[in-house]
């Protein structure tokens, strides 16, 4: 039997994911994909710092980011007017990589290397014989100031080798290495010893505070300067990360599953920006009453949520006390509202089945797994998980449960800190393998799974909310 090429077949909303994932190596590239996505349905921007609390109107689509790392987006319905809730699909852009250190120059034994710094619960060695590159933003100078700028290198241009098996014969038997001494990438070789030039690394010269010259190699900043078109001394700081330059693809013999990094928690992410931005272009948009529709993209919840851009931060707050800012508009919309966190979950692994609760095995491609915890890792209760129920039944899903074992720990997401607000929240997320490593598995048709979930809630939660009684 031929087998046809699984880069050219499968689930569409799947092969759009892979589009959107190989173009989104950062969180600050995510954020800049998901609003061309957003433009391209109509949404306007709007600033935080504006006065636009005015300028919104009843059946409008908007978006506004923060730092470049944090993405909310919102529709008022035609009717709209203040206390009502907000349906919200909260979700992170961040995932478990390796960044550059603001000082990043060193050498050793004739090699240009990249010092590193881990971030987020990484599985480090899946990191190791990787193609990797380096994308982020920089801070550079123009004509009218200065302005921070994407960057995407798209050849592989680091790597972090291992040590060859003849020279530790233990290696397959306790595989540990050292984070800090044996976890730095190799840049290239030392200059004098390709081209016979000596290197200029006469120590720190006297240079102004911003800048970042004497910090790192200049081989690296030539290269980051030609792809942004400046001088090198244009370039006055910048926050990379390093990536697999490995694009995401579809495999399986059916093309069921993704192959990709970065999936948590993109994969959710793009499903929010999807199933937003298809709501609008439906003819219903223009009638629908009740919630404002919203989704909330947020940066640093591989490390706690604790910052500006972070799921802790007062961006959703902020935005509900701005489209119901008296104290009474501000307790009913609340009341109102209803938050599905979403985040990946744990697909059942089948060499590991023991790591899993007996009736709770969530598989690939069979729905969505609402996350349940009775310490409240997960902020799901009888009433929201009734409800999401009810908004995938609407659309022929399935659905799943998982929690964990008792004898292990249990992770956690964005739903709890935001359910501090008051708001009704229920964790979903989709199950895969290999999370946090820096190639993953999913299953390619969830996307479409997902997109269909937020679709529901955007379309009918008013209607369902209107139907039962909890207080």
């Amino acid at each position: 039997m031929h087998l046809m090429s699984t880069s050219m077949h499968g689930p569409e909303a799947a092969l759009r994911f892979l589009s959107f994932v190989n173009a989104s190596p950062t969180p600050f590239h995510a954020v800049h994909n998901a609003i061309v996505r957003l433009e391209k349905a109509g949404f306007q921007k709007v600033l935080e710092k504006d006065d636009w609390e005015e300028n919104v109107k009843p059946g409008g689509k908007y978006y506004f980011s923060r730092n470049q790392a944090a993405l909310v987006a919102f529709t008022l319905p035609q009717k709209w007017k203040q206390g009502a809730g907000v349906s919200i699909v909260a979700t992170h852009v961040d995932s478990p990589n390796l960044k550059v250190r603001p000082v990043s120059k060193r050498s050793k034994e004739g090699y240009l290397q990249v010092g590193v710094e881990t971030y987020g619960g990484g599985i480090w060695h899946s990191w190791l014989d990787r193609d990797l590159s380096l994308a982020g933003r920089v801070v550079t100078a123009n004509a009218d100031g200065f302005k921070s700028k994407l960057v995407k290198i798209d050849r592989p241009i680091l790597r972090i080798p291992t040590l060859a098996i003849h020279l530790d014969r233990n290696v397959n038997e306790s595989f540990k290495f050292n984070q800090e001494t044996e976890f730095v990438p190799v840049l290239g070789q030392i200059a004098s010893q390709l081209n016979g030039s000596p290197t200029n690394d006469s120590g720190p010269q006297k240079t102004k505070a911003t800048s970042i010259q004497n910090n790192h190699h200049p081989a690296l900043l030539s290269l980051l300067a030609s792809e942004l078109s400046v001088a090198p001394e244009e370039i006055h700081d910048f926050e990379l990360s390093l990536y697999d330059t490995q694009p995401s693809v579809l495999g399986g013999l059916n093309s069921e599953f993704i192959f990709s990094p970065r999936m948590d928690n993109l994969f959710s992410s793009f499903a929010a920006v999807e199933a937003l931005a298809q709501s609008v272009s439906t003819p219903d948009f223009q009638t629908l009453e009740g919630n404002v529709n919203c989704i909330a993209l947020f940066n640093h919840e591989e490390i706690g949520s604790v910052s500006t851009s972070g799921a802790d931060s007062n961006l959703l707050p902020l935005l509900i006390n701005r489209l119901s800012p008296t104290p009474s508009t501000f307790a009913q919309s609340v009341a109102n509202s209803f938050l599905v966190s979403a985040d990946m979950g744990h697909a059942l692994h089948p060499n590991y089945t023991s790591k899993h609760e007996d009736n709770h095995k969530p598989s690939m491609n069979g729905g969505v797994v609402i996350k349940t915890n009775a310490k409240q890792r997960y902020a799901s209760d009888a009433i929201t998980s009734f409800m999401v129920k009810q908004l995938i039944e609407r659309k022929g899903g399935k659905v799943q449960e998982y929690e964990v074992r008792n004898d292990m720990a249990c992770g956690s997401t964005v739903g709890p800190m935001l359910s501090k607000m008051g708001v009704k929240t229920c964790d979903v997320g989709c199950a895969m393998l290999s999370m946090h490593s820096i190639r993953e598995t999913a299953g390619s048709h969830d996307v479409q799974n997902y997109i269909d979930l937020f679709r529901s809630l955007f379309e009918s939660y008013a209607e369902l909310e209107s139907n039962l009684i909890v207080d």
